[in-house]
């Protein structure tokens, strides 16, 4: 009941945020006193609710300032009194000034926010900065970290300072498996963020049900998806692929607890189900190569990988290069890393019908196999599973995307690429 209640104001802040909406209306749009709802809002959605409400209106604004609108026009539209006043805003909530934002970040249209089917725990800058004291960094400027091809806002981390980040979950287990990983992989020589101690040399710190960890930011920058497909993109592409099979060499030799991953129970008994019906398939051929791909798997090589090597998480600097986010990593088939990778650059730059630039990714992809199998040396049944891995995370990821909110654009991206993969496997077969 309060959870249909809270998302019933949720709605209704999006379908008046242009509106002048108040503490005391969204309380009787729920149906609680102002009190009770205050409370009852911040346990569900992790802020205050007005400082919900004016977030809202902030991402509402870029994006539509992004437009190219007049900003003084839009922000007089959204409820504020001056463009100064939002411009102080978004610096206080967001972390960067409007035209910064702009510069270096797509603006996103706003998505739905639907808690019941997935959390949103939402954490302010003034409870990051309360935080930092454990580290004795509460003076610290906090933003929010932006992925730059894509104009998403990350959900469980921002940046301190110029160099550091601080991200926040709920699960423990993944807490200590990405700081035992980036510990094991700075030990041998590669590059994984550092945890940094807390005043008190711990290496996380608890606050409510949320786990808090603070590391320095790679040096260098991270991975732009669309420039691999410049000039010198073979070169580029096949660096990806040599650099994620040297972090793979060295995964397989750390000693730590991971989960264990069946992909292709996963891929047979609820993916290819799932997408019956909703993608452009023939359900007898999605069958068939769930079960190619089942037989394939059971013989593939596995390991310890990172599971979520996509451009955004490879940081290239001039002489080195590492990776982020750990926090994923599993146990499953090795090629799943360079597989994922690719099909994770196409979903950044994937065009509907243009068939030249979706062939110039065939061509991007095999070179990312060509530099990984140069370093790890793929075997003869890897090499045949590869266009059947590369279909089956795109059965994963398009289940999974579809019918959530959050995610409504990812899912008609990867429901387009998983049908012009599913038309093209021939095209994806390494010699």
């Amino acid at each position: 009941m309060v959870r249909e209640m809270i998302q019933k104001t949720l709605d209704y802040v999006d379908s008046n945020v242009k509106e002048d909406i108040t503490a005391e209306e969204l309380a009787e749009v729920a149906g609680y006193s102002v009190f009770h709802f205050y409370r009852l809002f911040q346990s569900a959605v992790g802020i205050p609710v007005m400082q919900y409400v004016l977030r809202r209106k902030l991402l509402y604004v870029i994006f539509e300032i992004g437009l190219e609108r007049k900003k003084n026009e839009v922000v007089y539209e959204y409820g504020f009194e001056t463009y100064s006043g939002f411009y102080r805003a978004f610096i206080r909530e967001i972390g960067y000034t409007p035209a910064q934002y702009l510069r270096e970040y797509k603006a996103k249209r706003p998505y739905k926010i639907n808690i019941f089917q997935e959390e949103h725990i939402m954490v302010s800058n003034k409870l990051i900065s309360e935080v930092l004291l454990n580290w004795g960094l509460q003076d610290e400027k906090v933003s929010d970290i932006v992925f730059p091809e894509t104009g998403e806002i990350s959900d469980c981390a921002k940046y301190v300072g110029s160099n550091m980040v601080i991200k926040y979950t709920a699960n423990l287990g993944s807490v200590k498996k990405a700081i035992e990983i980036s510990r094991a992989l700075n030990n041998v020589g590669l590059t994984a963020p550092s945890v940094i101690p807390t005043i008190d040399g711990k290496e996380y710190v608890t606050v409510g049900e949320l786990y808090y960890t603070l590391t320095r930011k790679g040096e260098g920058e991270r991975v732009m998806a669309s420039g691999l497909y410049l000039e010198d993109y073979k070169e580029k592409a096949r660096f990806i692929g040599e650099i994620i099979g040297q972090l793979d060499l060295a995964l397989a030799k750390i000693d730590t607890i991971a989960d264990e991953a069946d992909l292709g129970k996963s891929v047979r008994e609820w993916a290819v189900p799932a997408l019956k019906g909703k993608i452009d398939m023939n359900p007898e051929a999605m069958e068939k190569y769930a079960a190619q791909f089942c037989d394939l798997y059971r013989a593939l090589p596995r390991q310890v990988i990172h599971r979520d090597p996509n451009p955004s998480n490879i940081i290239l600097a001039k002489d080195k290069w590492g990776f982020i986010d750990f926090e994923l990593s599993e146990e499953n088939a090795r090629i799943f890393d360079p597989c994922y990778s690719a099909t994770a650059i196409l979903s950044e730059t994937f065009e509907e019908g243009n068939e030249d630039k979706l062939l110039n990714w065939v061509e991007v992809m095999k070179e990312i196999m060509y530099g990984y199998d140069s370093v790890v040396k793929l075997s003869d049944t890897e090499k045949k599973a590869i266009p059947y891995m590369i279909l089956a995370n795109q059965f994963v990821s398009t289940a999974f995307f579809a019918g959530k909110d959050k995610y409504e654009e990812l899912y008609r991206t990867n429901k387009a690429m998983t049908e012009w993969i599913g038309t093209n496997m021939d095209k994806l077969s390494i010699s």
